[in-house]
């Protein structure tokens, strides 16, 4: 890869969302009018004029840092999907979530998040998950590693968990898109795990993980702008990913399920645990 990004280029990312948050994103949580909220692809795809809103702030202020650069976002993709298209071959490219968790948003809880991820010619580079309620931002650059940044400016780099075997491991996985009987199978091996959730909401499920306050997760779902910071967050903080096949993921991927773990015998414990040999059903 030719192009990189620096640790102080990725902390303005993180200052783009935290304005966002403030300005678009914070004065709606919880006081959302009549006909702000819409349904998108199905009742449980919501987007609401925050998230339409905070897009459009977000693409401002990078188009000002980085004329040139592929915006998408994922409200513009679901006007175009050609969008997703260009990742590939652009110098630079930015992934964005306005607000992921948008249900959870909707709902009135506050376990939401917001997401940016910088990419050149479909690898990831950078990326940053904000939290809008604590005001800080888990941050990484490819090859430098991943941290948190208090609203203060104080620093903690992120570690994932120590190896477990499958019985200690605790789980975040989301099930919900996985095709049959693959879904099946693992619905009825998340016993074999100490323990499993969803938070509906990938930027938090990421971060919990980054932290090693969990072992791992599971997606079948690959929009990229939902994965694309977190997948950089883990591998910045040590751990290990791979599609369900055990090829390596990049964001210009759509299909082939991505699992989590914090190394790669954890992944392949992991996988058995949870897939036996069903993994070949899941659609690559």
């Amino acid at each position: 890869m030719s192009r990189t990004f620096t640790r102080e280029e990725t902390r303005r990312l993180a200052a783009i969302l935290a304005e966002t948050a403030q300005t678009e994103v914070m004065p709606r949580f919880r006081n959302l009018p009549d006909g702000a909220v819409r349904g998108k692809t199905s009742p449980r795809d919501l987007v609401t004029d925050a998230d339409e809103a905070a897009e459009r702030l977000i693409a401002s202020r990078l188009s000002r840092l980085y004329p040139g650069a592929v915006l998408i976002g994922e409200e513009a993709s679901a006007r175009n999907p050609a969008l997703l298209n260009m990742l590939v071959d652009a110098d630079l490219a930015f992934l964005i979530d306005p607000i992921d968790g948008t249900r959870n948003y909707v709902a009135g809880l506050p376990l939401f998040g917001m997401m940016i991820a910088a990419c050149h010619r479909g690898d990831v580079i950078a990326g940053v998950i904000y939290d809008p309620l604590n005001r800080d931002g888990a941050l990484a650059v490819r090859g430098e590693g991943a941290w948190i940044e208090y609203e203060n400016g104080r620093q903690a780099a992120l570690a994932v968990a120590s190896p477990a075997p499958p019985e200690d491991m605790d789980g975040l996985i989301a099930t919900g898109n996985l095709p049959e009987p693959l879904r099946s199978t693992v619905n009825g091996n998340l016993s074999r795990l100490a323990s499993t959730a969803s938070l509906r909401c990938a930027a938090h499920e990421y971060r919990t993980l980054a932290a090693g306050h969990c072992h791992v997760a599971l997606y079948n779902q690959l929009t990229a702008w939902d994965h694309a910071a977190g997948w950089l967050l883990h591998r910045e903080a040590g751990g290990y990913s791979a599609h369900f096949d055990g090829s390596p993921y990049k964001p210009t991927h759509r299909t082939g399920g991505l699992l989590y773990a914090p190394d790669a015998g954890s992944w392949q414990a992991a996988r058995r645990a949870l897939m036996g040999d069903g993994a070949e059903s899941a659609e690559t």
